[in-house]
């Protein structure tokens, strides 16, 4: 099945090309020039990703994410930021504030192939699982790809919710950076940037909400993270 991708930059030249390459691909690629436009184009359709330039003619993509992440509808829309803001604070920002995923210009549009493909992997559904894991008040079901506190459902990204995955299925264990990438299949991330720790930090302010709890997920300084065993937090 074809996948539908937005394409958000202000970059007629680039955003073409890019555009080309992904269709040569086998993906349907809608291109939107501004803020407004690409608003309009989410209001009026339905995508599978969305690849967001940040700095555009009317205003900042930041300001679309923190959008689309609140809004019910679009909150778990895989979301790549394409910027040539490619500093490691803007990288942070961009993560903590809901993208799946960050790719500075220039790129390699082979790159840049691969982590799409990555985030509709990650966001394809599993139908076949449905264990749901339970450690307390958390509860992690898989097949539905929720996670829930006391029932109420976690706002994690697809992202967020692979990485929680994969350490709740090692409970006890320390994952290094190398080995949870591992895991996620081949996601496109540098274990030396801090890609890692902002999201298992969003992670950390979803389910562990209660300060009298334990925490979750422990940071083992030098070795990786580890997610707490004992069942009854």
């Amino acid at each position: 099945m074809t996948t539908r991708l937005l394409l958000i930059d202000d970059d007629a030249r680039l955003s073409g090309m890019v555009a080309d390459y992904l269709r040569g691909a086998g993906h349907e690629v809608v291109v939107a020039g501004s803020l407004a436009a690409g608003r309009q184009q989410v209001a009026d359709g339905s995508f599978d990703a969305l690849v967001l330039d940040l700095m555009l003619p009317d205003g900042d993509g930041l300001d679309l994410c923190r959008e689309l992440r609140s809004a019910p509808r679009t909150r778990h829309l895989p979301l790549l930021m394409l910027t040539a803001r490619g500093e490691p604070m803007d990288r942070i920002v961009g993560l903590e504030m809901g993208a799946d995923d960050y790719l500075p210009k220039p790129f390699e549009p082979r790159e840049l192939l691969a982590r799409v493909k990555a985030l509709l992997r990650r966001a394809s559904p599993a139908p076949t699982d449905d264990e749901v894991l339970r450690f307390g008040r958390l509860e992690i079901d898989l097949g539905a790809r929720t996670a829930r506190v006391d029932g109420k459902p976690c706002d994690l990204t697809s992202h967020q919710f692979d990485l929680l995955v994969v350490m709740a299925q090692s409970p006890g264990r320390v994952l290094s950076r190398d080995q949870i990438m591992d895991s996620l299949k081949g996601q496109p991330m540098d274990a030396f940037d801090r890609s890692i720790d902002v999201h298992i930090s969003r992670i950390r302010a979803l389910i562990e909400d209660d300060p009298k709890n334990p925490r979750r997920v422990l940071t083992v300084r030098g070795a990786g993270y580890v997610f707490a065993k004992k069942q009854d937090a």
